[in-house]
């Protein structure tokens, strides 16, 4: 056991009403919406000797484990998907002696639609048995629809579209129509006008008074008037007259459904609409030269149960009756038999199991020397077991009679109606498949929920009755029967406590839409190629089937669901499915591995020896065989790798994108560098053309004979005038250099001025001219010229900035080329 080696071991608190303390800590394990009723600690899951938790939902049965807190995947149930539950006193075995001073053990055995039995242990004295069992009493069948957890949660942020919007693009698909657009508003009015050569859309039904478990919209012969279907519905039970489900849009041929004719006991009730309506399926064929094709009325009941039909007004075509036909039985069984069938094959997964719901492994049940769960005389009898359940032959029978029709649709052209009883149970069964085998468009995840939608959804199949959940009107299915107990797998010397039975044959439920998913398992097995969806999509499909977390399979037909408002009111468990797939793209399990679409693009015909079925491991053997239940253990590789390949394209693709971002930066730093060498090169040449300049300047300043002096705004200095045009060139040249030759530093904010003076007299004296006027000039003295405005200071000005001139011109254009290029 885990977290605790014995019964005593455990800590047994009572249970309580839900309050916050309750609850608190489970805000991480529930759903949106998702209310604790009832909760109990330390009760024991027998399964697997599990210690936990056990809470009762408005939506499940959770059990967490007691050491890792974690969701007990077998514990863990949907309400809706209980089929029933019972109080069961276990008396353990041990000394006589100590018989009395042994409490018995208290449970509570769980049987689940989807083959797990599940057994839950309380201590004797405690009442958390009896709260539990009445909290599912209470809430596994609600009285009202409304009072479901589904209409409770809302649609959530997986919104649903109208499905009529859906089944009327499916019809436009069918008749080769699909580029056309029809909006809601004229669906809801019923204002459809659409046909090709053979067939057309028909709205008679568009308020729900032609047939109540038909769908608004139907596809009938073209030459059939909507006043003759109406006489025609008249003759078929229930108003299920013949419609067509599925169509060649090249070849004309059809699948069409109805229910039983009304023939009566002495089967000789005739219609001559019925007739001319199901005459109306056999148009001409296209190679046929005006020859009109063969009509197969397939009746999915054994013949006898047909006859036994016509004492209650039922019955079965007769080919006399109908243009060019022929009526096949094919000795389906009925929904009670199904029922019975898979109770039997859920008794023998728990007893030849792995792990059984009385915690004994079935290696150990008979003892001695054992192989394969048991000794070998136990073998025989297990083999037997499985056989008697009949489930595997039930499933044969479906799959056999579906590629019987899809063949003579696919290789005679022919047209095929079929019908059952009521024509909602093993019809929809047998349209559905065959419409899978001939329609590659059906094998992807789009064509798949199309399929369902239109033949088990809009054309009536009761999922409320089938699955004992309250209709939209209101009404329950009888309370849980919970006398029954396993045969086979029945947990030792107990005794049922607080159980009421009720009769098997009243009761409505049956697995007829589980049995055809299996069919469906049956088919990629043999077909692993054919279809884009695996078997792990069939099983989560299933399961969400079954615990009614959406509204897409409640009420019995599409005008209950319409009232109820159920589209609005849920979610959808299409967004949600898509919702998982695309989390991880084409990597989820949900996708299969071996997909090839070009392999298989035409119908399927499989051979009648490719037909016997097996156990579906991931659905069948999952809750007794769990490891045995890893069948798709290479697919589950294959998507691991192939997830693994996925991420390291993602990791390729972001250093791809990393070396081209690189690549572009390296590209603009070339640029810039690139820049920066052609504005080196013209600073270069503008310094060395401020060079010229300044030396000119120089030269010319000097022939004045004058000084240059340079001042900042905050310190003055003189420059040598021998450095002048080195510091500004330097400047220039080394942009970056700052220092001065103290070691100080410049600011570039710094005003430089520029000052020219003439020299002291001194330096002056130097001058010729000067020395030539002060040895003539009478008036000259050391102090400077006393007459400086006569002709010989005049002339002598006018001669010093002659030669300065001269000699500036001179140098700047022989010398210094400062007029022109080198």
């Amino acid at each position: 056991m885990e977290g605790a080696s014995s019964w005593d071991a455990l800590e047994w608190n009572k249970i309580e009403s839900v309050s916050r303390s309750v609850t608190h800590g489970m805000d991480e394990f529930l759903l949106e919406a998702e209310e604790v009723i009832v909760q109990g600690h330390g009760v024991v899951l027998v399964n697997t000797d599990t210690a936990g938790t056990l809470s009762v939902t408005n939506f499940r049965l959770l059990f967490l484990s007691e050491v890792s807190r974690d969701i007990i995947e077998l514990g863990t149930i949907a309400l809706t998907t209980i089929e029933k539950f019972s109080k069961q006193v276990v008396k353990p075995s041990s000394v006589p002696r100590q018989l009395d001073r042994t409490p018995s053990r208290r449970l509570l055995q769980v049987f689940g639609k989807d083959l797990r039995i599940i057994v839950f242990g309380f201590l004797p004295r405690t009442k958390q048995r009896r709260a539990v069992f009445d909290a599912l009493s209470r809430y596994t069948r609600p009285a009202r629809l409304w009072d479901m957890y589904t209409l409770t949660c809302g649609p959530s942020k997986f919104s649903n579209i109208n499905p009529k919007l859906r089944l009327i693009k499916e019809y436009l698909r069918l008749l080769g129509k699909d580029s056309l657009s029809i909006s809601s508003k004229k669906i809801d009015e019923g204002s459809i006008i659409v046909s090709n050569d053979w067939w057309r859309i028909s709205t008679i039904n568009s308020g729900y008074s032609l047939c109540s478990t038909y769908p608004s919209s139907l596809i009938v012969p073209r030459s059939i008037s909507d006043e003759e279907l109406q006489q025609a519905a008249s003759f078929r039970g229930r108003g299920r007259l013949p419609v067509i489900s599925w169509c060649h849009a090249g070849t004309g041929a059809v699948l069409a459904r109805s229910s039983q004719p009304l023939v009566g006991l002495m089967m000789n009730m005739r219609s001559n609409m019925d007739e001319k309506l199901v005459a109306a399926l056999c148009t001409q064929t296209v190679y046929g030269k005006g020859a009109r094709r063969k009509l197969y009325i397939a009746d999915a009941r054994p013949r006898k149960n047909a006859l036994a039909n016509g004492a209650m007004g039922g019955g079965s075509e007769s080919s006399s009756n109908y243009f060019q036909s022929e009526v096949v039985f094919f000795g389906i069984d009925n929904i009670h038999a199904m029922r019975e069938s898979l109770a039997r094959l859920r008794d023998y997964l728990d007893t030849h199991g792995s792990t059984s719901s009385d915690g004994m492994s079935s290696f150990l049940r008979n003892g001695g020397w054992s192989w394969g769960g048991g000794n070998l005389s136990s073998m025989s009898a297990s083999v037997s077991t499985l056989g008697d359940s009949a489930w595997l032959n039930h499933v044969q029978s479906v799959l056999a009679g579906a590629a019987w029709i899809a063949a003579r649709v696919a290789m005679e052209s022919a047209s095929v109606l079929v019908h059952c009883s009521d024509g909602w149970d093993r019809t929809t069964q047998l349209v559905s498949l065959a419409s899978l085998l001939l329609d590659p468009y059906y094998r992807t995840f789009k064509g798949f929920q199309a399929l369902v939608e239109k033949d088990w959804l809009a054309f009536g199949h009761p999922f409320s009755d089938r699955f004992g959940i309250p209709t939209s009107s209101g009404n329950s299915i009888s309370n849980l029967e919970l006398s029954r107990q396993s045969s086979a797998g029945s947990l030792p010397r107990t005794s049922s406590v607080g159980s009421s039975s009720h009769s098997q044959v009243a009761n409505n439920c049956s697995p007829i839409f589980l049995q055809w998913v299996d069919c469906v398992s049956q088919l990629l097995r043999v077909y692993p190629c054919a279809f884009e969806f695996s078997s792990a999509f069939l099983v989560d499909f299933l399961d969400c089937v079954l615990s009614c977390r959406f509204g897409n399979f409640l009420c019995n037909s599409e005008k209950e669901r319409q009232q109820s408002g159920i589209a609005d009111a849920c979610g959808c468990l299409w967004m949600y499915l898509a919702h998982l797939r695309s989390s991880e793209d084409g990597s989820h399990v949900h996708y299969n591995a071996f997909y090839d679409p070009t392999k298989h693009d035409g119908p399927l015909r499989p051979p009648a020896a490719s037909l016997a079925p097996t156990l579906w491991p991931q659905f069948h053997l999952r809750w007794a065989c769990p490891l045995e239940a890893q069948a798709g253990k290479l697919e589950s590789q294959w998507h691991f790798m192939r997830k693994s390949c996925t991420e390291m394209a993602k990791v390729r693709d972001m250093s791809d994108m990393k070396a081209k971002d690189l690549q572009v930066n390296l590209e603009s730093l070339a640029a810039q560098l690139q820049k920066e060498k052609q504005l080196s090169i013209s600073a270069v040449a503008t310094a060395r053309r401020v060079y010229r300049e300044n030396l000119a300047i120089k030269k010319a300043i000097e022939a004045l004979g004058c000084e240059v002096h340079f001042s900042s705004n905050n310190r003055n200095h003189q420059l040598d005038r021998g450095n002048i045009v080195p510091d500004i060139i330097e400047g220039f040249t080394s942009p970056l250099r700052r220092d001065s030759a103290d070691g100080e530093e410049h600011d570039d904010n710094d005003d430089l001025c520029v000052s020219i003076v003439a020299r002291d007299e001194q330096s002056v004296s130097d001058n010729p001219i000067s020395r030539v006027c002060e040895t003539l000039c009478p008036y000259r003295t050391k102090e400077g010229c006393k007459w400086p405005d006569e002709l010989c200071a005049q002339f002598g000005s006018q001669f010093v900035g002659l030669k300065a001139n001269f000699d500036a011109f001179d140098r700047l254009s022989i010398r210094d080329c400062y007029f022109g290029s080198e």
